[in-house]
């Protein structure tokens, strides 16, 4: 079977890696360079940002000129680890990935896969998924990485819309391809695959060499991926074979993870943070790669399973750190060393709470799928709770005036200034110059986040351009009011919008989601909720309409989509309706 761990004996990998091994480039020594500065100074803040220069590379192919370089020189190191819901361990080494890349890159050719060509990959975390982008890289074409989740209509706009060849999918995800056009070949992995598919397991019988067809230049598209689509249809996102490969440099840095180490990351295959997390920043610091696959998200058996297999690095969104803190942190006696968030800003209290049991700090962070991380808390620095950090290396981040489009100091939208691109960022958006320009106006990359800074350089997120709003001429920051609510005992999650009102323009309403203990919520809990905000905000940041839901409306990244939950209350006072599950401050 493709993809067995661990099935070649000792010894034998390093003999099958000879006349295989691909041979280390100017760009190879060149990226090394960097990285081993940042490993240097994983620490020292100033001397990073001072003295990093990103490499300068005409060729490269991170497949070939880096992720078999190493495994040339160290076969045997893991580079993913897979455990499963059961909780038994699969582990392949970078040798062995090596080679399964090689001959799935052999294959597809042999089914007509060539340069240039675009595929959508849409995998779960199975060992599949590792191989196959590796195998797509080394050929030069491009992966379109796709969510599991995906309904059939949305496959069918990513297809369309990403000018798909070819789709790699599990056989249980064959139905939402039946009304995609026929001449998209359809490769399908594991069991029910159908009978006019071609099936991944054939690969086993491809020959084992695979040698490029000529050089990759730097510029050409190794990667598009869409974004989550929060307030509108995805975009698609343009990386080359330099901007994520070697723009991960300052992920890598941001994260902490270091040779050798053991990368969890939180993460579905599918979206931008997976790639980070998952694959480019671990590869580039020659760690491992580990993933924990679960049916039911526990807190306790992850980190017994963190603990079991000796986690040194970990990465995950908000929503999962505000599940463990409601677990037993104390059950874990080594806690990871690096303790990171990614995805929306995380709430103090959760800090707090991690840093008393485990000793250590998460640190927050700041990119898009449009760029790699170039705002963090880094390492060994002070780090202010609530803020995303600094700029990182290689990173000309910026203020911007959102009604001038002039640099501000204190206050505006996270840029980056175009003069020094740096280049970790997006090629532009894949066959939309007009988005393009528009995200370049000015000489900027706007990024539509606003956030604050202080004389330190530390900024403190704000909210997407699109989500802060006014009330009685004061602007409001949702993620500032979401953050008091999470601090009450009952509250899981909330989302902040503006609900229209004739005096103030608009009062901030709350869409709470309870603890599953607390019930549907009811009036003395909407007055709990009150007087928990009303003692932590200022009166004019007062939340004054909570209404209890089940669940927040997201996107399939997991991200609240406020857009939705606005249009829902305007129509609801629109409507004049004050039935329901709603509590207001002045009438409760």
């Amino acid at each position: 079977m493709p993809g067995d761990g661990n099935k070649v004996p000792a010894g034998e990998g390093c003999a099958k890696m000879e006349g295989m091994t691909r041979s280390a480039t100017a760009a190879t020594h060149a990226i090394r360079e960097m990285r081993d500065f940042l490993f240097a100074h994983a620490t020292d803040y100033d001397a990073a940002r001072a003295g990093f220069v990103w490499p300068e590379v005409d060729e490269f192919n991170f497949a070939l000129e880096w992720f078999d370089v190493v495994a040339g020189e160290n076969p045997d190191r893991p580079a993913v680890q897979i455990v499963d819901a059961d909780l038994s361990m699969r582990s392949w080494t970078y040798g062995e990935l090596s080679r399964r890349s090689d001959q799935v890159a052999s294959w597809l050719t042999g089914l007509g896969i060539r340069r240039g060509d675009h595929v959508i990959v849409m995998l779960g975390n199975t060992i599949e998924l590792w191989e196959t982008m590796l195998a797509i890289t080394k050929i030069g074409a491009v992966s379109i990485p796709t969510s599991t989740l995906l309904s059939a209509s949305d496959l069918e706009y990513r297809i369309a819309h990403g000018r798909a060849r070819a789709v790699v999918t599990v056989g249980a995800l064959a139905d939402r391809l039946a009304g995609i056009d026929a001449g998209i070949l359809r490769i399908g992995v594991g069991d029910g695959v159908p009978a006019d598919w071609v099936r991944f397991d054939d690969a086993t019988g491809a020959p084992t060499a695979f040698e490029p067809d000529a050089p990759t230049p730097a510029t050409d598209t190794a990667l598009l991926y869409f974004t989550s689509g929060t307030t509108n249809r995805p975009k698609l996102v343009q990386h080359t074979h330099v901007s994520y490969p070697i723009g991960h440099l300052s992920t890598m840095w941001w994260l902490g993870v270091q040779p050798d180490d053991v990368h969890l990351n939180i993460s579905s295959p599918g979206w931008a943070k997976h790639a980070w997390s998952s694959f480019y920043a671990p590869f580039l610091a020659e760690a491992t790669v580990f993933v924990y696959t679960y049916d039911r998200f526990d807190a306790n058996t992850l980190m017994d399973v963190m603990e079991t297999h000796h986690v040194s690095t970990f990465c995950a969104p908000p929503t999962v750190w505000r599940m463990l803190i409601q677990a037993d942190l104390g059950r874990l006696d080594h806690p990871p060393r690096e303790l990171v968030g990614a995805g929306e800003p995380l709430n103090p209290e959760v800090i707090d709470r991690v840093r008393d049991a485990w000793g250590g700090t998460i640190r927050d962070g700041f990119g898009q799928t449009e760029m790699t991380c170039c705002v963090g808390n880094s390492p060994g620095q002070p780090v202010k709770v609530g803020s995303m950090g600094r700029a990182l290396p290689g990173y000309p981040v910026v203020l911007l005036d959102p009604a001038t489009g002039e640099v501000t100091e204190n206050e505006g939208e996270i840029a980056l200034d175009l003069s020094t691109p740096p280049l970790g960022l997006m090629a532009g958006y894949y066959d939309d110059p007009e988005k393009t320009a528009e995200s370049r106006a000015g000489g900027y990359h706007h990024t539509g986040d606003i956030a604050t800074r202080d004389d330190e350089g530390y900024l403190t997120y704000i909210g997407r351009a699109d989500d802060v709003f006014k009330a009685s001429d004061y602007k409001i920051s949702p993620f500032e009011l979401e953050s008091v609510l999470l601090e009450h005992d009952l509250v899981v999650e909330a989302a902040v919008v503006p609900s229209p009102d004739p005096t103030r323009l608009a009062v901030p309403k709350a869409y709470v989601c309870l603890r599953a203990d607390a019930g549907a919520g009811d009036a003395d809990t909407a007055r709990s909720i009150f007087a928990h905000a009303n003692e932590r905000l200022s009166s004019h940041l007062w939340v004054r309409v909570i209404e209890f839901v089940p669940e927040l409306p997201k996107t399939i990244s997991g991200k609240i989509r406020r857009v939705e939950l606005r249009a829902r209350e305007a129509a609801r006072v629109e409507a004049g309706d004050r039935a329901g599950q709603h509590w207001e401050r002045d009438h409760r």
